[in-house]
């Protein structure tokens, strides 16, 4: 079969790879989408990963091809999608339910598909029968961002929802892949008032045909013009689906007091930390929390949002042969929310 396979750091290539077998409480998933995230070109670009060679992809929706020993209630031919974090399920984290943060990784990333194990970027990927999530009705190859671009942004949102009441303001900084899903989770599951911030004047007019309140320009004056609707007060919660130096610094400063800034994006950005009040420092009150993932409950949300039409994934379609083209157009910004490969 064909394989986009990271064979050394920066170097990957579609190779050709045995189709493999599934293990005692394994399946094999003929692979119908798989998604294409800023993280996998954090990966291409990484000094290290292990193991190589390593098929890129942690995004799987597909349908059941053969089983392993020991699985039941999967049969063949039955659509699923693969959970993200593969959690020991032994760990009193992973018994809470936060497998995404589970214990047996320290400090560390919870491996997942094409996150230390083969991903689905290949006609079939073995997934831990515990990790798959009925995929229902949805359309099999749309549907594959959900695991990533619609689970990060609900558990995101899930993080900050004690302060998104009906009075409040969220704001989204960077309405890409995961931003522009993160603005329709909000619109359907929030009351709040939402900001869309980004650079780029087509995804801020999507952006506001997903829900959006208010869009705003991401330049110098798009501080003065969110502090301005918001009353000089700030938003409540702040959502950097970026996460580089500038949109720190505006989320830093557009931030309420007693407000919420939730760091999703992982473009290597720092925020200085001032312990001296206001207003050199954060408003009093306001924090900083730095998501990954989400659970396996939070999936099962995303998925039933997505089935009664309340979330949908903006899809770019490319045949796994045109891989390439799909990572240049998402490194030059180009990718109107999420592409998707169909081996």
């Amino acid at each position: 079969m064909k394989a986009f396979q990271l064979l050394e750091p920066g170097v990957a290539e579609l190779t050709d790879v045995d189709v493999p077998e599934p293990g005692p409480g394994e399946v094999l998933l003929k692979v119908a989408g798989a998604g294409v995230c800023h993280s996998d070109l954090h990966i291409l670009h990484a000094d290290a990963w292990k193991p190589l060679p390593m098929t890129i992809g942690h995004e799987v929706s597909g349908h059941v091809s053969a089983t392993g020993t020991g699985v039941t209630g999967w049969d063949e031919g039955a659509g699923a999608l693969a959970y993200l974090c593969w959690g020991c399920g032994k760990c009193r984290t992973c018994a809470s339910g936060y497998e995404n943060y589970c214990e047996a990784f320290g400090r560390g990333i919870v491996p997942g598909p094409g996150l230390g194990h083969q991903g689905s970027m290949a006609e079939y990927v073995i997934v831990p029968a515990r990790f798959l999530v009925p995929l229902g009705d949805l359309d099999p190859v749309d549907s594959a961002p959900l695991t990533d671009a619609g689970l990060t942004p609900y558990h995101a949102v899930n993080m900050a929802r004690e302060a998104l009441a009906a009075k409040a303001t969220a704001v989204v900084i960077g309405v890409g892949g995961l931003g522009h899903m993160g603005v329709q989770i909000l619109a359907a599951t929030t009351g709040s008032r939402i900001i869309a911030v980004d650079l780029d004047d087509k995804k801020l007019e999507h952006a506001k045909q997903l829900g959006a309140s208010e869009t705003v320009k991401s330049d110098e004056q798009a501080a003065a013009h969110i502090l301005d609707l918001t009353g000089g007060r700030g938003a409540e919660v702040v959502f950097d689906f970026v996460g580089a130096r500038p949109t720190l610094d505006l989320a830093a400063s557009v931030i309420a007091p007693h407000g919420r800034i939730v760091v999703v994006g992982l473009a290597g950005g720092s925020l200085d930390f001032h312990a001296d009040g206001p207003p050199t420092g954060l408003p009093w009150g306001a924090g900083i929390v730095k998501p990954y993932g989400g659970t396996r409950a939070d999936l099962h949300d995303v998925i039933a949002l997505a089935a009664r039409g309340a979330i949908s994934v903006t899809v770019e379609r490319y045949p796994l042969a045109e891989v390439e083209t799909a990572f240049d157009r998402l490194q030059l910004g180009e990718v109107a929310g999420r592409a998707v490969l169909t081996p």
